[in-house]
């Protein structure tokens, strides 16, 4: 009796890793997901003076990329996202490693569960699929040093130098995702831009809106250095201070750190009752929803080609007024995205003008006030500077003169 080729048929292996602040997960060796709460870095920060190991919601390069490897092979890798950032090398670092995952086939879903912010915003760009929850928060930047000691001027530059290197990269990454301008992306970077997850995508940093999941519950502390995600407290990078629209919640108000598993309930006087709802965030941030509902009302008898033209159309107005905005007044582009007389890049481009205009007109007309009062207009000319009469003669007595002052000078006057 012959035996068969193969004897044991292969079974993929399960993947269970479970570190303290993210866990790599496979069931059948196809599909994976990781699950990433915490701030990304490069080593174990450890207190200076003592040498021990510093408290904190870490997620280590090396541990990191290592454990990767075992899930590397998945054809659908989905990521779920709750991290402020931290080194941006390493989140880079990161990105790369699941765009390489991409090229070689697998499908890359991020879901942003709280926040991604800074290098964690990073990190979301590199799937081509990304899900956002109404109350998320999205964060860019341009990289920042921490400087100690003293330094000179060439010193100086030339950090400034390798800190635009960085920020041309994150562009590079956002870029890809977005589609936006490295113009416009700078100018977001430049400004520290939040973003809900409307916002998110709108500006196609976010591919969906998960309109259905469970509210996330941010608030920030009262000093502005913490954010409290779910209950979960994750400190922001020194520097970095939470958004002033973010509710704030007192000290004694947080949550414990298990507190994600079974968040408060948003009533009453305690734990969580300041944070922020869709609702609230709609009141605030005028949304893609209602200006789709109210176009696809005007259309009579809209399908969802007529809804998906509006979202579109909505999404390209907005590209267009980022595209102009680096140039404009600040207020000017808000109302023209989300103000009671929101309008396209075309007719924001004309009311600035027309502000300069008036802002022109008022400068020339104090400018006339400020004249009249001095009352330079009564001084009278100064005297045209003509001793002897000379602008008198004629041009024959002016070349007799001329010859007699040479002759003076060379001593041959007869």
């Amino acid at each position: 009796m012959s035996k068969p080729a193969f004897p044991f048929a292969h079974k993929p292996q399960a993947i269970n890793i479970q570190r303290r602040f993210y866990t790599m997960v496979s069931n059948d060796g196809q599909s994976a997901e990781i699950t990433m709460y915490g701030e990304i870095v490069e080593t174990q920060p450890v207190d200076w003076w003592t040498g021990e190991p510093i408290e904190g919601s870490y997620i280590i390069q090396k541990e990191f990329l290592q454990d990767l490897e075992a899930v590397s092979k998945a054809k659908s890798l989905t990521i779920r996202m709750n991290s402020l950032g931290g080194d941006a090398g390493v989140s880079i670092l990161i990105h790369n490693r699941l765009r390489d995952m991409a090229a070689k086939g697998t499908a890359l879903t991020c879901i942003v569960d709280g926040v991604a912010m800074s290098g964690g915003s990073l990190i979301m760009c590199a799937c081509d699929t990304v899900q956002v929850n109404p109350s998320s928060l999205i964060m860019i930047h341009k990289c920042w040093s921490f400087l100690f000691g003293g330094y000179n001027a060439d010193e100086l530059r030339q950090m400034a130098v390798a800190n635009d290197a960085w920020d041309k990269a994150q562009v590079a990454i956002y870029k890809r995702k977005c589609g936006l301008s490295d113009t416009v992306i700078s100018h977001m970077m430049g400004d520290t831009t939040y973003m809900t997850g409307q916002e998110a995508v709108e500006k196609g940093f976010a591919d969906s809106l998960i309109e259905d999941a469970e509210p996330t519950n941010i608030a920030a502390s009262a000093d502005g250095r913490s954010l409290f995600v779910n209950g979960r407290q994750m400190h922001l990078t020194p520097g970095m201070f939470a958004p002033d629209h973010i509710p704030t919640v007192t000290p004694e108000a947080k949550a414990p750190a298990e507190a994600h598993k079974n968040p408060p309930e948003a009533s009453g006087d305690e734990g969580g009752q300041n944070t922020m709802t869709l609702d609230e965030l709609r009141q605030q941030y005028p949304d893609l929803v209602s200006q789709v509902e109210e176009q696809a009302r005007a259309a009579d008898a809209p399908g969802p080609d007529a809804v998906s033209a509006a979202v579109q159309a909505e999404q390209r107005r907005l590209r267009e007024i980022d595209e102009v905005a680096g140039a404009l007044d600040a207020t000017l582009v808000q109302e023209a995205k989300y103000g009671k007389t929101a309008c396209s890049a075309q007719e924001l481009c004309y009311r600035a003008a027309k502000q300069a205009g008036q802002k022109g007109r008022k400068f020339l007309g104090d400018l006339e006030a400020d004249a009249q009062a001095s009352g330079t207009c009564n001084v009278p000319p100064a005297p045209n500077g003509d001793p002897g009469g000379q602008q008198s003669q004629t041009p024959e007595q002016k070349m007799a003169a001329a010859r007699n002052d040479v002759k003076a000078l060379l001593g041959k006057e007869k």
